[in-house]
């Protein structure tokens, strides 16, 4: 049998856990042309779940693109990208080399034929932009690309614009209004903006920016607690492996219900069982599987933890034993020698910043990676 749980990877269907109502509204939204924005804190499986609604559009022969934002270094990198991405639509690549010209005459693109695992792919470049105005008047070229050749095709297309909060980083900013402008004039076009960092996005579809009431909003919560372990110990069972009672909810509680780390430590305690050659799987294979994971990032945690100042290694360890409440309480503060408000205030947005600890939106601050929680919470100093 393999391994049922999966982590550090998209997610398969199989492995899917849940959001059965998020991804129906998703795939709805989409299909209808909406402009959606997908707000999510990381490791909530916000990747996969865009992957599970464009396979499902796909099956409507409704035509997906999936591009990460972050993964480009400049503006005309992502340009460049987004551009070559909507091409590989268009099945006719001779036809297209003719048309892509004169859709984008004064940026005079490169566009050429090249070999790939799957045959032969149009691939273009844009090597007279070299001035901002250059980038700024093929963004808008680039952004109308979408209706243009759904128009062409005769077909829906769905684009997935994944990290979407680092397009902020492009153009002075200017690119949100150049895209808002092109988006709302595509009916056949539907798109996703997703992003895993929830002030930055909740800025974006704010009254003053440009994406303000521009589609519906989605804010991916954590899976119901039940409905996790329940889903965790069927995929136990399923492989031949009886769980002990309490097993799902014991994984759910150690990993913070973040479900990246709900399935990595699912994962493990399912490789140590069946290493084992046990037939059942339970609480002593957990605490097992944790004390090993602890030892292999030791390291790791102990580096991250030396460049910290006193004041983020205080804060860090009261976010962890306070549960990341009432941490500028006047008794929290004394308690862990935190000194005053103003200073735990600054210690915390430092460690957001470093992606250690993120805000919930009650208000409660949790750190990031479930196992370096349960590392700060073993340190007796």
């Amino acid at each position: 049998m393999n391994n049922p749980f999966v982590y550090g990877e998209i997610v398969p269907l199989e492995a899917f856990a849940d959001r059965v109502i998020e991804l129906d509204r998703l795939v709805t939204d989409l299909a209808e042309g909406q402009k959606v924005f997908l707000i999510s804190p990381r490791r909530y499986g916000k990747s996969s779940l865009v992957r599970q609604a464009l396979a499902q559009l796909a099956r409507k022969r409704i035509l997906t693109l999936e591009l990460t934002v972050s993964s480009f270094s400049s503006y005309v990198a992502f340009l460049e990208g987004y551009a070559r991405a909507l091409l590989a639509l268009e099945t006719k690549g001779e036809k297209a080399r003719g048309w892509l010209r004169e859709l984008f005459p004064g940026s005079r693109p490169d566009v050429r034929l090249e070999a790939g695992p799957s045959g032969a792919a149009l691939a273009v470049s844009f090597p007279a932009v070299r001035t901002p105005r250059d980038a700024s008047r093929l963004a808008e070229e680039v952004f109308a690309l979408p209706g243009l050749l759904a128009q062409r095709l005769r077909r829906q297309i769905v684009i997935a614009l994944d990290e979407f909060q680092a397009v902020t980083a492009f153009d002075n900013g200017q690119v949100e209004h150049a895209l808002r402008a092109a988006v709302q004039q595509q009916r056949q076009v539907g798109y996703v903006f997703a992003g895993s960092e929830p002030s930055l996005m909740e800025q974006m579809v704010g009254m003053k920016r440009p994406f303000y009431k521009a589609g519906p909003v989605m804010r991916l919560e954590r899976i119901p607690a039940d409905e996790f372990a329940a889903f965790l110990e069927a995929r136990f069972a399923a492989t031949g492996l009886k769980p002990e009672a309490g097993l799902g909810d014991a994984i759910v509680d150690l990993a913070g219900n973040l479900p990246y780390d709900v399935q990595r430590l699912a994962h493990e305690t399912w490789d140590r069982a069946a290493t084992l050659k046990r037939r059942s799987v339970g609480l002593e294979d957990l605490h097992a599987t944790l004390h090993r994971l602890l030892g292999e990032q030791q390291m790791l945690f102990e580096a991250t933890w030396l460049r910290l100042t006193l004041g983020q290694r205080a804060a860090l360890r009261a976010v962890v034993l306070e549960h990341g409440r009432e941490l500028l309480a006047t008794e929290t503060r004394h308690r862990h020698r935190l000194g005053g408000a103003s200073s735990v205030q600054t210690a915390l947005a430092a460690l957001v910043r470093q992606d250690l600890v993120a805000r919930e939106p009650d208000g409660r601050y949790v750190v990031v990676d479930s196992l370096l929680r349960e590392w700060v919470a073993r340190r007796t100093y």
